[in-house]
């Protein structure tokens, strides 16, 4: 695997290949979740006889719409409610390392800096209609070296016994 390659983000939409979706080759790409199952149901609801309103659905808060406009990442997917515009993929970080950039928006290249210069830190992909303000949780998944992320992870000490961590250890 390449490390550095500057691709650090999972497809979302266009990625399909033969009816699946794949991952580009990402060094410290980890424990994604994809809300797909979430996003046909709503639609599903929507678009049926379920319980959920457009009003519902197409309910994008204002600085998510800002920031889908100035810094999402164009997709190659049409919106499933309106079918007049192109989809937006925005993806926000978080994590404890981050500091003052935790929860901001970043674009995949800079997705692709901080994956080498931080342990670990998750993040989220929105999907957003520019066009009716459609918008819903893609998919999330962690980034990061590794380094530092055995915090509160078992450890062998002793004869057996296992103790948590809590932090770095003593000097």
């Amino acid at each position: 695997m390449r490390h550095d390659s500057g691709d650090c983000c999972p497809r979302t939409g266009s990625g399909r290949t033969a009816g699946r979706r794949t991952l580009r080759a990402v060094w410290s790409q980890r424990a994604v979740v994809d809300y797909g199952l979430a996003r046909r149901a709503t639609l599903t609801s929507l678009l049926g006889s379920g319980p959920i309103t457009r009003e519902d659905a197409c309910d994008a808060h204002p600085y998510l719409l800002r920031a889908a406009r100035h810094h999402g990442e164009a997709s190659t997917s049409e919106c499933p409610v309106c079918r007049d515009e192109q989809l937006r993929l925005v993806h926000y970080v978080y994590g404890d390392e981050l500091g003052a950039y935790e929860g901001r928006v970043k674009a995949p290249a800079e997705l692709a800096e901080m994956a080498h210069e931080h342990g670990e830190f998750r993040v989220y992909v929105v999907e957003v209609c520019l066009g009716c303000a459609w918008n819903h949780l893609v998919q999330s998944f962690v980034l990061g070296t590794g380094a530092g992320s055995d915090v509160g992870r078992p450890v062998r000490r002793g004869a057996g016994r296992r103790e948590r961590t809590t932090g770095p250890a003593p000097r």
